[in-house]
């Protein structure tokens, strides 16, 4: 029965969700800006497709992290 389930805690405590959505989407957006100065400011001789694959998978896991803990701070639970 219901009364004899255990409760779901969260692992994350939810007071934590605004500091965290604002530090990785801050990291994110560092990330990101240093992919799109090395991509403006390097021409097709010098780019390295190991540094721009790297830059770019650090941007997008701190930006998708960011943006569900964004998504959970407002309230949407996913």
């Amino acid at each position: 029965t219901a009364n004899t389930m255990i409760r779901y805690v969260s692992p994350i405590n939810p007071a934590s969700f605004p500091s965290l959505s604002i530090l990785l989407l801050a990291i994110g957006i560092f990330f990101m800006s240093w992919f799109i100065v090395y991509e403006v400011t390097s021409n097709r001789f010098t780019r390295n497709l190991k540094k721009e694959l790297l830059v770019s998978f650090f941007a997008s896991l701190f930006l998708g992290f960011g943006v569900l803990f964004l998504v959970l701070w407002v309230g949407l639970y996913v």
